[in-house]
């Protein structure tokens, strides 16, 4: 997978992914939601690739569906239980739990959470770039004409090779530390790598 073109990644990415059903219909449906900038992230992406790599059932070890989306015209508390209200009533029959976020506000809670300040990110595309592992920067979404749109700024090659690599730009060690144990006892294969010194 590593030695493929890109555009060869790509399209292996979407074949692997669209084995698992449920995030193929997660997919569809957040389109048609029409939430501004969103994409479906994490560890429903990533996890799918390893389960296919791995003979796993498809769904095998994933707890739930990121969805995020920016706005940053309404911060409110308000305006994103309004959006998670109704992501649940489209999503009601699927088996599976979807968490749908605003970007534009993890700002106010993150510190509280994690313990570190994070500062206001600017669109989707920056909060996947803090997420705690490079391997983990991953998101996809549906345009309009139906293509997909791929953002992956560490590239799949990890992914594919099932490499968990540190992302130290905002999450602490000890979050990093603590999901590449869970996801290992899952995926026992996985090769994580050390945070740096």
């Amino acid at each position: 997978m590593a030695r493929l073109p890109l555009d060869a990644q790509l399209g292996a990415l979407q074949t692997v992914l669209s084995r698992n059903t449920t995030l193929l219909r997660i997919l569809e449906r957040t389109a048609a939601l029409d939430l501004p900038q969103w994409y479906l992230t994490a560890g429903c992406l990533f996890q799918t690739v390893w389960n296919v790599v791995t003979g796993r059932p498809p769904t095998h070890g994933i707890k739930d569906y990121d969805v995020f989306y920016f706005d940053d015209t309404d911060l409110s508390w308000e305006a994103e239980d309004a959006a998670i209200r109704t992501g649940r009533a489209a999503f009601a029959d699927l088996p599976a739990d979807v968490e749908i976020r605003n970007e534009a506000r993890v700002h106010l809670w993150y510190e509280q959470k994690f313990g570190v300040a994070c500062p206001p990110h600017d669109s989707v595309e920056s909060a996947i770039d803090s997420f705690a592992s490079t391997t983990c920067c991953l998101g996809v979404r549906l345009e309009a004409d139906g293509r997909w749109r791929v953002y992956a700024p560490h590239g799949l090659a990890d992914v594919f090779n099932l490499v968990i690599r540190p992302n130290p730009v905002l999450a602490p060690r000890a979050v990093y530390e603590t999901k590449a144990e869970r996801w290992r006892q899952e995926w026992p294969e996985l090769r994580v790598l050390e945070w740096p010194g």
